[in-house]
C-alpha cells in the first residue's frame, strides 16, 4: 500500500524529529517500509491519494472507561465534582451493566475513538465481582478484535469499597485478592502479548491504591504483576482531597505511599495526577513512572490542570487518555489533544506577575502541537509497553491516520500538518490503518451501522433512566 502526496505529516517523535518533509509512505506486511517523496508504487500495490490531507500515527489512548459510553451527560452529575459525581453517575448506574450493555458501550466507545484516528485503546474496566455470570474481559477483547484496534485491558481490582459504596448489592461487592490473582494469571496467559507490534496486552489496575485494596496487599499485587510480566495502573491524585486523604491515612503524599509499596517504575503508570508536589514529581521522573494525562475529564470535573509539561521536562513518560465518557462527553482523541494544547497555554498565562509587560504569560510555549502529538502517540505506546507502535518511521507498525482537510474550519491554514490539534473539531477521517489494514475509510467502519448503533444507545439510555 502506498500513501501518496500528503500535504503534511507529524511523526509522533520528539523534538525536531516530529517533522518530516516526506509526502509518501510505503506499507508492506503491516509495517512502514519507506518514507519519502514521489515513492514508486510496487506492482499491485493499492495507492491512497492523500492530496490535501495530513498524516499522523494512530493515537494511543492510555486511560478510558468504555462502559461509561452509555452514561454521557447524566443530568444528576453534569455539574458535580469528582466525589458527588461518582455517587450520582458510575456507582448509581453500574447495576445496569450486564454483558450485553458492556458490549454495546464498548462498541460505541471504540467506534468513537477509531473515527478520531485512534488505533490503540487501553480500557480501565473495573466492574468485576465474585461469581460474575459473564466474562467482561473477553467481551472487551472481542469488540476490539472485531473492530481491528490494538487493545490493552487495564483489569480493575478491588478488595475494599469506598464509604459511598457500602450499600451496593451483593453481586457488586469486591473480590478477594486470591480471586484477582487467579484471574490475572488467566488473562495474562490468554491475552497478553509481548514483542514488537503486539495487538493485545493486559495490566493489573486497582481503581486507586488508597481505598480499592488494603495497604498490605499492594506489594503482593506488584510482585504478582512483575512475575507475570505485565504493567500496573491506577488512578492517583486526581483531586486535592486525595492528597488530604493520603496524609490522614498514611502521613505521606500519594506518590510517596505508592513508592513505599513498590508501585513505581517504568512498568507503572497512573491516571490524572493533577496535584503533585515537587518531591513527588522527582520520584516519578527518577523511577520513570508514567502519567496518563486526562485534561478534558479533569476540566469537566473541576479537578484542575495536571503538571504534565513539568513532569515531561523532568523526564517522566507522559501520555494522553480520554477517561470515561461519563466525565468527558467528547471521549475522542481529537478533542482531547485540542483541549490539552489550549489548557496548558491558558494555565501558563493565568499565573500572576507584577510586571506590566506581561511576563505572566511566559512559558505558554512549553506545550506545542507537535509535543501534544508526541504524548498522544509515541508517549502512549511507551507508557503501555507497545513496542514498535506510535510513530511514523521506517520499521514501525503501519498504524496511520489520514485526515482530509476539506472542512471550512481548515481553510486558510498556513501549516496544514498541525490542523487536527489546533483547529478544533474532528476532520474527516479518509483512512485509518492498523497494521497496514484499512479499518476506517471515509469515516465509515465496515460492519458498523451508525443509525442502528444510535438506536441501541437510545434504547439503553431509556432503560437506565426508567429503572
Amino acid at each position: 500500500m502506498l500513501i501518496r502526496n500528503a500535504a503534511g505529516m507529524i511523526t509522533g517523535m520528539a523534538g525536531a524529529a516530529a517533522r518530516t518533509d516526506a509526502t509518501d509512505i510505503l506499507v508492506e506486511d503491516g509495517v512502514i517500509k519507506a518514507m519519502g517523496r514521489k515513492l514508486p508504487a510496487p506492482p499491485g500495490a493499492r495507492v491512497l491519494d492523500a492530496t490535501d490531507c495530513v498524516v499522523y500515527p494512530g493515537w494511543v489512548n492510555t486511560h478510558h472507561h468504555l462502559f461509561q459510553s452509555l452514561l454521557k451527560g447524566v443530568p444528576a452529575g453534569i455539574n458535580d465534582t469528582l466525589t458527588p459525581w461518582l455517587m450520582s453517575v458510575p456507582y448509581k448506574y453500574r447495576r445496569h451493566f450486564d454483558g450485553e450493555a458492556i458490549r454495546l458501550a464498548a462498541t460505541i466507545g471504540m467506534v468513537e475513538l477509531l473515527r478520531s484516528g485512534c488505533t490503540t485503546i487501553a480500557d480501565h474496566h473495573y466492574i468485576y465481582y465474585p461469581g460474575m455470570p459473564f466474562d467482561a474481559s473477553e467481551i472487551l477483547f472481542d469488540v476490539a478484535d472485531k473492530l481491528g484496534a490494538r487493545f490493552m485491558l487495564l483489569r480493575g481490582a478491588a478488595t475494599r469499597t469506598r464509604d459511598i459504596e457500602q450499600n451496593i448489592p451483593n453481586f457488586l461487592k469486591p473480590e478477594t485478592i486470591d480471586g484477582i490473582a487467579a484471574d490475572m494469571e488467566r488473562l495474562a496467559a490468554r491475552f497478553h502479548q509481548t514483542g514488537p507490534r503486539a495487538r493485545q496486552r493486559v495490566a493489573l489496575a486497582p481503581s486507586t491504591p488508597l481505598v480499592s485494596v488494603h495497604k498490605e496487599e499492594l506489594k503482593p499485587l506488584a510482585q504478582l504483576a512483575r512475575k507475570l510480566g505485565i504493567h500496573m495502573h491506577a488512578h492517583l491524585s486526581e483531586t486535592v482531597s486525595y492528597i488530604e486523604q493520603s496524609r490522614s491515612m498514611h502521613n505521606m503524599l500519594p506518590v510517596e505511599f505508592v513508592a513505599e509499596n513498590e508501585w513505581v517504575g517504568p512498568d507503572v503508570f497512573f491516571a490524572h495526577m493533577v496535584h503533585l508536589a515537587p518531591e513527588e514529581m522527582r520520584i516519578l521522573a527518577q523511577t520513570r513512572t508514567g502519567m496518563a494525562h486526562c485534561p478534558q475529564s479533569n476540566g469537566r470535573l473541576g479537578s484542575g490542570v495536571a503538571p504534565a509539561p513539568a513532569l515531561h521536562k523532568l523526564g517522566a513518560p507522559v501520555s494522553i487518555g480520554v477517561d470515561g465518557a461519563a466525565s468527558n462527553e467528547a471521549a475522542d482523541m481529537i478533542s482531547e489533544v485540542h483541549y490539552c494544547w489550549l489548557a496548558h497555554r491558558a494555565h501558563a498565562g493565568s499565573k500572576t506577575s507584577a510586571r506590566p509587560e506581561g511576563a505572566g504569560e511566559a512559558g505558554a510555549d512549553v506545550v506545542t502541537a507537535e509535543g501534544v502529538v508526541h504524548w498522544a502517540t509515541a508517549g502512549g505506546a511507551k507508557v503501555l509497553g507497545f513496542d514498535g507502535v506510535g510513530t511514523l518511521e521506517v520499521g514501525a507498525a503501519a498504524d496511520i491516520a489520514v485526515y482530509s482537510l476539506d472542512d471550512p474550519r481548515f481553510f486558510g491554514l498556513h501549516d496544514p500538518a498541525i490542523a487536527p490539534v489546533v483547529a478544533g473539531g474532528r476532520p474527516r477521517l479518509k483512512w485509518l490503518l492498523v497494521d497496514g489494514e484499512v479499518r476506517v475509510e471515509d469515516d465509515t467502519i465496515p460492519g458498523i451501522d451508525l443509525a442502528e448503533l444510535a438506536a441501541k444507545a437510545r434504547e439503553a439510555v431509556r432503560a437506565f433512566s426508567q429503572s
